[in-house]
C-alpha cells in the first residue's frame, strides 16, 4: 500500500470510529467540481513543442468533510478529495499526474485552534501564495515558488485573537533532498484588509528557505492583492531570486474581470495573467482567460504535465523558452 493509499485509509478508518458509536452525531458534507477548458496554446519556441489546441482539465475534484463532537469545545474533523483529470480520463491531478489524493487529512479543532495530520493544503501557501491564486483555468497559481499540498504533514492553525493568527506546520520528507520541511506564518485582519508573513524552510544540502509577504485589501466590489516572496539558498543559482505578483479583481453584476502581472525569476519570469468569469447561477461559472509567460513555468504538452517533457528523445521544459495561451471553460459545482 503506498502512502497516498495509507493516508486515505487512515481518514476514511478513523472518521468510522465515531460513527459505529453514534451515527447520528456525525456529519458528511459530500462535494465535487467538474472543471474543463478549451485552450490554444502557441509556445515562442516551436522547435519542440508545435502550437496546439485541445481541451484540458481545469482541477476538478470530489471529496467530503466530516466532523464528530468529542465533547464540548472538541470536534473531531477529516476530510478527504481526489483529483478528477477529466481530459485525460484518469483520477490524478492534471499537472502532478503523479498524484492521485489532492487532500486526506484528519485532526482536531477546538477553541485552542485545530491540529491536522495527512496530506493537506500548506499553512505557508495559504496564506503568502492564495491571495494571488485567484483565476479559474489550469494555469492559475503558477506564480509562487512554494508547494500547494504535502502529504506526511503535521499542521497548526491557531485562533483568531484580535485579527490576529498564526499556523505551524512540519512535513516529513517533502523539503529538498527529501530533507523535512518547515512551516511557519501569521496573519493579521482588520476590516477588510489581511496582511502575512511566512517562512518555508525546505532545508536540504543547500539549506533552501523561502520567505513571504502578502496583503489583501477589499473595497466593494473591487478586490486588490500583492505578494513578495526571496529564496535564500546556498546554491548562487537560486539564492537571491524574488517572485513579485500584483492582483487585481472587479466584480460588476454576474462578470469578474481579474488582472494579475508577476516577475517570478527563474520560473516563468515576466508573467502576464487577465481572465473574466461569468456566474451564470450559483452552481455553473464560465470563464475565458490569457496567459503570458516570459519562460517556461506552466505551458507543458498537450493534456501534460510536469512529468512530461516536449519531445522525450531531445526536448526538455526550457527548451520552449515561455509562451501565450488562450482559454476558455465551464466549472460546474455540486
Amino acid at each position: 500500500m503506498n502512502r497516498k493509499t495509507l493516508i486515505a485509509s487512515s481518514v476514511a478508518a478513523a472518521m468510522a470510529v465515531p460513527a459505529a458509536v453514534q451515527a447520528s452525531d456525525l456529519n458528511f458534507d459530500f462535494y465535487g467540481s467538474a472543471r474543463v477548458q478549451v485552450e490554444s496554446v502557441r509556445p515562442d519556441n516551436r522547435e519542440h513543442l508545435d502550437s496546439y489546441t485541445g481541451v484540458r482539465d481545469a482541477y476538478s475534484n470530489i471529496g467530503f468533510n466530516a466532523d464528530y463532537p468529542l465533547m464540548e469545545g472538541l470536534t473531531l474533523i477529516g476530510q478527504l478529495e481526489l483529483p478528477l483529470d477529466l481530459a485525460n480520463k484518469a483520477v490524478q491531478d492534471p499537472w502532478d499526474q503523479e498524484q492521485d489524493v489532492r487532500v486526506a487529512q484528519i485532526g482536531v479543532q477546538g477553541e485552542m485552534g485545530t491540529l491536522l495530520y495527512g496530506q493537506m493544503w500548506l499553512p505557508y501557501y495559504n496564506a503568502i501564495a492564495a491571495p494571488v491564486d485567484m483565476f479559474s483555468t489550469y494555469y492559475s497559481g503558477f506564480a509562487t515558488y512554494t508547494a500547494f499540498r504535502q502529504g506526511d504533514t503535521v499542521s497548526y492553525y491557531s485562533p483568531d485573537m484580535s485579527g490576529l493568527s498564526f499556523a505551524f506546520a512540519w512535513s516529513e520528507d517533502n523539503g529538498d533532498n527529501d530533507d523535512n520541511r518547515v512551516q511557519l506564518t501569521g496573519s493579521y485582519n482588520f476590516g477588510d484588509t489581511t496582511l502575512a508573513i511566512g517562512m518555508d524552510e525546505l532545508n536540504g544540502n543547500d539549506n533552501t528557505r523561502i520567505v513571504g509577504v502578502s496583503a489583501a485589501h477589499a473595497i466593494g466590489n473591487l478586490y486588490l492583492a500583492g505578494k513578495f516572496e526571496r529564496i535564500s539558498s546556498d546554491d548562487d543559482a537560486t539564492d537571491g531570486n524574488n517572485a513579485v505578483n500584483v492582483y487585481a479583481g472587479y466584480t460588476l453584476g454576474k462578470n469578474t474581470f481579474k488582472l494579475m502581472v508577476a516577475e517570478v525569476e527563474n520560473y516563468g519570469e515576466s508573467i502576464v495573467h487577465v481572465g473574466v468569469d461569468h456566474q451564470f447561477n450559483p452552481s455553473l461559472t464560465f470563464f475565458a482567460e490569457y496567459y503570458f509567460e516570459q519562460e517556461t513555468a506552466a505551458i507543458t504538452e498537450k493534456r501534460g504535465g510536469r512529468q512530461q517533457p516536449y519531445d522525450s528523445s531531445e526536448g526538455t521544459l526550457g527548451d520552449v523558452r515561455g509562451g501565450q495561451v488562450f482559454a476558455a471553460g465551464v466549472r460546474f459545482d455540486f
